[in-house]
């Protein structure tokens, strides 16, 4: 989300905007009609299924159930929109229902931490904790992100995000996900949705979908976001896939894009929506908006829309929602059905009840608009109750050992020769480069983390928290070394000297961010950057490199970096990628430099040797006027799938050894058995509601200016909407159910394992460490489509080895892992009885020293 996306739109636009009158239904779309790219048309797909029919939230729909059958229509559209900017402690809120015991919901950033508070964990990003490729670490650093965000009353902790996928290696947000492979991202967010909501927090998995830039994602009353262009093959198999593994984890919310999908923006595209999230893969929690990417009111609603977020309209603080009291009118008028009002609200209290919100969780005890203690209650009303609202509780516990342990267990080491690494405590020491250092100005002091100044240790925007402290590599190096001297500068000083004996450690970085802050002419987005390091750091190691015969350079970065320009230099010994460290920057780098660990981190992404390597249609696009038609013609191949190789060096001689495959549930059909029959949900008495309901003059309450209620003066004057102009392809009589779906994620039998890989992993080296295994899944020709070689599908990361010391880990492949997307069928497909498929184990794609056959033997180098 965007905290003030619009503001100089806002001053631009006023006049005309209070000029214009808002339709009776409220459904003025902010968007320009533009045409779509030929081929990529969303299809209309009506009504929204309604939810309840889960096993797993029977309780808690039921428990929905009871109250929403006795709400009012006021008590049913509050929980549905936002109260507006500014108008409460979180960054959005929900109205209250409190004859029922429901708070205002409040929804709070982010998905490293508890985002504009105070004694908090500033945790490493996801780009980190994807490096680690250690499930364990991804389910406790959510159990952390849950405790601290319960802990100041947060309900629903806007993270983790699958979405950008890495698509597009400058795009600003890629940092926020797990890494640039689908597999990848879907285990470090479903890990994460599970170690949050065990704590009773809401997760809310973002954004969906096709969001892989900054630059003209938003829509506006002037402007219309860019139009992902993704065909239905790709769509399953690369940016479905993660957020189809969230909702088999359960994920009380979900967050929609700003941009659109195949030309229908993500908050109102029916086929997005309704059904591939709600029907396919049966999606029981509630949709919301990202702040301010709401683009119509009845249009939304209808294909599948829940919450608006943060309730404005086009232009936020003046009063406007497409929501709010529109919602109640356009209910009212019949244009909004009643049952669909129902659906949105049953599955915003099914969540509430399914984390046991109702069960003494606490209130929000912290403002998102002030560090002081006392401020304006509602500081977007300007005059506003004047109250405590922070309280300044420490929710940190102990989890600065989990935020380092993820730092440290994501240091990927792509260069060592002469086993330059690890370092001696009495080794001579040169430091070079500002982000070995701390911000001059002082911690926190770049709002939102919006500046690269010292160690990066996150990027920038709404996906950041305040660090409560920061351990700079300077301060950790300090504190285990006297023989060291610092150059925290990045312009290689020329008065330096060096000896034979001297190693030289050079720390770079490249950043990036969301788009309402630019950054050093990065408006999000990596545009004046490109992948190159910051701060002419390519010439601080080339300098360095001519003046040490030992040179170790240091890289903290967002994604991608480019290092042809000096990593095959012979004075750079050791290349060490420590991704985004977060508040343990300086501690859990010493932990490896110095050899208390050993590295066992993988690149989360591939590294090019050019930025001309990528295919032309992942660069960044961006115009002044129309609509961008960013089309995915590169399909599949993105990343690994395109480049077919990496430029990673297994950091410990580890291998896999005795590799055996086994065959749990047969592949005897191409497609999953039949899915299940879809039970029953709840229903409700659709009758219009009595316009009293909604009535200003039935309140007793104090009016807050710029507030967004549900009431109305005169409702009982609102007519009924006979002709309303629905949108193409709309209708109420149900789809038959999707043939791929059947549960949480799509048909039951798609989860089922079908194959087992084992491999015993023994450390040869002469350290203690970790390893990762990685497996690869080469489908056969057979299936007669075009399809990417190697596909990461499953990993696993063994126990501390130490040297001699051996572990069996157990790779389980399930149906969907060997199948592909049947456009046609509308189903997944696989090689009947697995004939042809194999699997390739190894610690990267690029290094894969067993394979295994199905129906044949496994074979190791």
């Amino acid at each position: 989300m965007a905290p003030w996306a619009q503001l100089a739109l806002v001053t631009l636009l006023i006049p005309q905007i209070l000029a214009s009158p808002v339709p009776e239904e409220s459904d003025s779309t902010t968007h320009l009609h533009v045409r779509a790219a030929e081929g990529y048309e969303s299809p209309p797909y009506y009504p929204t299924p309604p939810g309840g029919w889960v096993p797993d939230w029977t309780e808690a729909y039921s428990k929905a159930h009871r109250i929403v059958s006795n709400m009012t229509l006021a008590e049913k559209v509050n929980l549905t929109t936002g109260t507006g900017f500014f108008m409460g402690p979180c960054v959005g809120q929900t109205g209250s229902v409190s004859r029922f015991g429901i708070p205002n919901l409040c929804l709070q950033d982010g998905p490293l931490g508890v985002r504009s508070t105070d004694h908090n964990t500033a945790f490493p990003p996801g780009i980190s904790v994807g490096a680690t490729f250690n499930k364990d670490l991804m389910y406790e650093r959510g159990v952390g992100l849950g405790e601290e965000a319960r802990g100041k009353g947060v309900n629903v902790l806007l993270g983790p995000s699958v979405g950008a996928l890495g698509r597009k290696p400058r795009g600003g947000r890629n940092w926020e996900g797990f890494g640039s492979d689908p597999t990848l991202q879907a285990i470090g967010g479903a890990q994460t949705i599970k170690g949050i909501q065990s704590t009773g927090a809401m997760a809310a998995l973002k954004h969906y979908i096709g969001n892989e830039q900054e630059q003209n994602r938003m829509s506006s009353i002037v402007t219309k976001g860019y139009s992902s262009n993704i065909d239905d093959r790709t769509l399953h198999e690369l940016y479905l896939w993660p957020f189809a593994e969230g909702v088999r984890a359960g994920v009380g919310s979900l967050m929609t894009a700003y941009n659109d999908v195949n030309s229908s923006a993500c908050s109102q595209n029916s086929k997005m929506l309704n059904g591939i999230l709600k029907d396919e893969l049966g999606f029981q929690g509630f949709v919301m908006t990202d702040w301010l990417g709401h683009y119509s009111g009845v249009a939304s609603a209808l294909a599948g829309l829940d919450m608006s977020m943060p309730g404005d309209g086009a232009i936020p603080l003046f009063e406007t929602s497409y929501w709010g009291s529109a919602l109640s009118r356009s209910v009212l008028n019949g244009s909004v059905p009643v049952d669909r009002l129902n659906d949105m609200v049953t599955r915003i209290v099914a969540a509430w009840y399914k984390l046991g919100q109702d069960k003494d969780y606490p209130l929000p005890n912290f403002s998102s608009n002030t560090k002081n203690e006392k401020g304006l209650i509602y500081p977007g009303a300007v005059i506003s109750p004047i109250g405590v609202v922070n309280q300044f509780v420490d929710v940190t516990a102990d989890h600065n050992i989990t935020a380092r342990a993820v730092a440290r267990e994501a240091i990927t080491l792509l260069k060592n020769d002469m086993d330059i690494l690890p370092l001696r405590r009495n080794d001579s020491l040169k430091v070079f480069g500002t982000d070995a250092g701390g911000n001059p100005k002082g911690l926190n002091s770049c709002g939102n983390a919006g500046c690269n100044k010292g160690v990066l240790t996150m990027g920038w925007g709404s996906g950041t928290a305040n660090l409560p402290y920061l351990v700079t590599p300077q301060e950790a190096i300090a504190n285990i070394t006297d023989n060291v001297e610092f150059y925290i500068q990045d312009k290689f000083p020329k008065s330096v000297t060096s000896n034979a004996d001297d190693i030289a450690l050079v720390f770079i970085n490249a950043d990036s961010g969301e788009n309402f802050i630019t950054v050093e002419g990065n408006p999000g987005d990596r545009t004046k950057a490109g992948l190159n390091a910051w701060h002419n750091g390519d010439d601080l190691v080339k300098s360095a490199a001519e003046k040490f015969s030992n040179v170790v350079v240091i890289i903290h970065t967002v994604g991608p970096i480019l290092m042809e320009k000096w990593i095959e230099l012979k004075s750079v010994k050791a290349v060490v990628v420590a991704h985004l460290p977060g508040q343990e920057a300086g501690t859990s780098l010493t932990d490896v430099l110095f050899g208390d660990y050993s590295p066992s981190g993988h690149m989360p992404y591939t590294i090019p040797r050019s930025e001309d390597d990528y295919p032309e249609s992942v660069g960044l696009d961006s115009q002044l006027f129309g609509q961008i038609q960013d089309t995915f013609t590169e399909g599949l191949y993105i990343d690994y799938r395109h480049f077919l190789k990496a430029n990673i060096t297994p950091p410990l001689s580890i291998r896999p050894r005795s590799p055996s495959l086994s065959a749990e549930h047969p592949l005897d059909t191409a497609y999953p058995r039949a899915r299940p029959t879809k039970p029953p949900t709840p229903t409700y008495n659709t009758t219009i509601p009595a316009a009293e309901e909604v009535a200003w003059s039935s309140t007793k309450l104090h009016r807050i200016w710029r507030y967004l209620y549900p009431y109305l003066l005169k409702p009982q004057w609102i007519k009924s909407a006979k002709a309303y102009p629905y949108p193409d392809g709309y209708s109420t009589e149900p789809h038959a159910v999707p043939r791929a779906g059947g549960g949480e994620g799509g048909n039951p039998a798609l989860f089922e394992t079908v194959f087992s890989v084992k491999v015993q992993v023994k450390n040869t080296g002469k350290r203690t460490g970790k390893a990762v295994a990685q497996l690869y899944v080469e489908l056969p020709d057979s299936l007669g489509l075009d399809t990417p070689a190697l596909q990461l599908r499953q990993f696993e990361k063994t126990k501390e080895l130490a040297p001699g010391q051996n572990e069996t880990l157990t790779l389980e492949i399930t149906r969907k892992d060997v199948s592909v997307w049947d456009v046609v069928v509308q189903d997944w497909k696989a090689p009947v009885n697995g004939e042809g498929i194999k699997f390739w184990v190894g610690n990267s794609v690029a290094d894969l020293p067993v394979v295994c056959v199905v129906g044949g033997e496994c074979s190791a180098e």
